[in-house]
């Protein structure tokens, strides 16, 4: 079950500003909307909901970083994807019925603006923009979801790790300066997320540790060389323009 919320507060119209969902509405609505849900704050470690829980809200993360994860029939736990500040999670089952297919957890001390599905409904009401921004965000995240198995399907293993580390850390790492991911990530998490085993993850960092383009330690990477890892990342493209 869902654990107990750690702390509930109202929710500053200041943190929804600038989040893709909210796009189109003017500051006044923005405050509206604000004042019809809840910041819920959880530590690092704790559940904003677990898999399988009814489906009852969704989120938008104020601060922090959260592992949206999976139990295989297994009994395995596999992550899917993390998300950032700005991003929706929870909001599937707001389409599609059901309980939450995945659980969401804290990897560091996170807020979260939390609606419910009430809430939800009746805001979509009120500012169409919201439901056609929520289905934008959706749909983006089911291409996404398709190209990971496209790339697992038909890319080179160093590429797809490659395309993985740059992604987590972030927009930071588009130049040639050093860039820290700045929450905890493991080996096992980035096999899960491209799709290959532990051991070929730890190959493949290794390798490129002692080529100096990145940094290891205990649920710790720093890109030391953002550039050459995105070469590796792009190389696909660039080998096809070669041959133009």
């Amino acid at each position: 079950m869902v654990q107990l919320f750690s702390m509930i507060r109202e929710v500053e119209a200041s943190l929804l500003a600038d989040a893709p969902l909210f796009a189109g509405l003017d500051a006044a609505a923005i405050a509206r909307v604000a004042a019809s849900g809840q910041l819920v704050a959880k530590p690092a470690g704790a559940a904003f909901f677990d898999q399988g829980d009814p489906a009852d809200a969704f989120f938008l993360l104020a601060d922090g970083q959260v592992r949206i994860v999976q139990v295989t029939p297994e009994g395995h736990l596999v992550t899917l994807r993390y998300i950032g500040p700005g991003q929706v999670f929870g909001a599937v089952p707001l389409f599609a019925g059901g309980p939450y297919p995945a659980g969401a957890i804290a990897v560091l001390g996170s807020r979260a603006a939390r609606w419910t599905h009430t809430a939800a409904r009746r805001l979509a009401e009120v500012y169409p923009p919201l439901l056609a921004n929520a289905l934008a965000i959706v749909g983006r995240r089911l291409q996404e979801m398709q190209d990971r198995y496209r790339e697992m399907a038909t890319e080179r293993v160093e590429r797809r790790v490659a395309r993985a580390v740059l992604h987590l850390a972030g927009r930071r790492s588009d130049g040639a300066a050093g860039v820290e991911i700045d929450f905890p990530i493991s080996r096992q998490d980035i096999a899960e997320l491209t799709g290959t085993t532990l051991s070929t993850v730890s190959r493949i960092l290794s390798a490129w540790e002692q080529k100096g383009m990145l940094e290891g330690g205990r649920m710790h990477i720093r890109v030391t060389r953002p550039d050459r890892l995105r070469a590796i990342a792009d190389a696909i493209e660039a080998a096809a323009d070669r041959q133009k």
